[in-house]
């Protein structure tokens, strides 16, 4: 394996999911290893120049290769000289397979899933980088296409009107899957997980999908949470470093951004003027980023919004992507503020309509598991926050699981 593959790997699934499996040893193809000319290997690569000349020179050896045969993985589209290269190599005959899975994302929870591009915020929206914005949408696009190529999923596509950017990628996603389906490839509130934060410690604890307390307890609101945690370990709150670092400054930065988010208090009296933001911005241990955060929200947040669904002081904000993944379910879209790139079939029924918009043309093809009922792929650009992957999991949940929300972005946006 290589770097990113092993990202990807290590994403899915433990070392004992591996071993459990039959192999033997899992090692880095680009670091130095002993010769078993008596295994046959599997190879799970990204298709670049430094791997696949790594991998040509496992098999170049004399007098015996490093070992008896190769079945090779390719985690996207082998480029043509690259593969020329593989086939006119030693290696040719001793493949016994080789395919192309395109596997082009990192299933960073259940359901969230990233592209692992942070980069690709520079290309889209630095002026430097001008020249990269074309290619960067392209490439953008293959990887959402193959996301929903990998969950055989074919979904009518929509964007936020306003930013050309938004349009450019649907368009451009759209144009991937219609490809796929002619030839189907080969193949901010404040809630616990808010919290994560990487630190240097003596002892890492990680904290995935296989951690049932962590599943449990990442999407509650920070006060929940330490009750809970409170039942199972006393005196959590006073050794917990990140409850001592929230009732730093943190608490209170948090009560000014949910007033200015909504132009009104936690007793719903109207923020007349800017004089909350005084204290926060003279506050030495405030950070810089934070104050221009803060100055932000008085700047494009001022009206505010109505919805309050939160009985805590520091949530009364629900992001309007919420109401955005409500809307789809309850087939209610505005479709002037999302247009279609493509017109979603008339329908009879709301429940035909959000078959026929929302597709399951894989639905009839044998042998495949689907999700058995519909499904909303959301993809945010710049990055996804905590926040907003909360409310795929609790529009999940309030279908009953009739609709299934996966949230994903270029990369996961935390704290540090």
């Amino acid at each position: 394996m290589d770097h990113p593959s092993m990202h990807i790997l290590s994403s899915c699934c433990k070392m004992p999911d591996i071993l459990a499996e039959g192999i033997t040893i899992v090692e880095d193809i680009n670091k130095q290893r002993n010769h078993i000319p008596s295994l046959e290997a599997i190879y799970l690569l990204s298709p670049t120049e430094k791997s696949v000349q790594a991998l040509i020179t496992d098999f170049q050896g004399t007098p015996t290769f490093t070992y008896k045969a190769a079945h090779i993985f390719f985690t996207d589209t082998c480029a043509e000289p690259l593969f020329s290269e593989l086939v006119h190599s030693r290696l040719s005959k001793v493949v016994k397979m080789l395919k192309e899975i395109h596997f082009t994302f990192l299933p960073y929870e259940a359901q969230v899933f990233s592209l692992d591009v942070p980069h690709s915020t520079y290309n889209l929206y630095c002026l430097f980088w001008a020249g990269e914005r074309a290619w960067q949408l392209e490439a953008l696009a293959q990887q959402i296409a193959m996301l929903c190529a990998t969950l055989q999923e074919y979904l009518a596509i929509c964007y936020c009107k306003g930013p050309e950017d938004t349009a450019q990628l649907a368009h451009a996603v759209l144009a991937k899957l219609n490809a796929f389906k002619a030839e189907p490839p080969l193949w901010d509130t404040y809630r616990y997980e808010t919290t994560r934060l990487s630190e240097a410690r003596e002892k890492a604890v990680l904290l995935d999908e296989d951690d049932d307390l962590w599943v449990e307890l990442r999407h509650m609101h920070i006060a929940d949470v330490s009750k809970k945690v409170t039942e199972l370990l006393k005196m959590f709150c006073e050794t917990d470093d990140c409850m001592k670092h929230f009732k730093g400054y943190v608490e209170n930065l948090c009560v000014v951004e949910q007033d200015l988010a909504l132009s009104s208090d936690a007793e719903g009296e109207k923020i007349k003027d800017a004089m909350k933001l005084i204290p926060v911005l003279l506050d030495a241990a405030v950070p810089p980023y934070d104050k221009i955060w803060v100055l932000l929200l008085y700047i494009f947040l001022r009206n505010g919004r109505e919805r309050r669904e939160s009985t805590y002081q520091l949530s009364r904000w629900t992001l309007i992507m919420k109401d955005m993944m409500e809307d789809v379910v309850e087939d209610g879209l505005d479709q002037k503020l999302w247009p279609f790139v493509s017109d979603p079939a008339p329908t009879s029924s709301s429940q035909a309509a959000v078959s026929a918009r929302f597709g399951h043309w894989h639905k009839n093809k044998v042998g495949i598991e689907a999700w058995p009922g519909s499904r909303l792929i959301v993809y945010i650009m710049g990055g996804v926050a905590m926040s907003k992957m909360r409310t795929a999991y609790e529009v999940t949940r309030a279908t009953e699981d009739k609709w299934e929300v996966l949230i994903g972005s270029s990369h996961i946006l935390t704290l540090t």
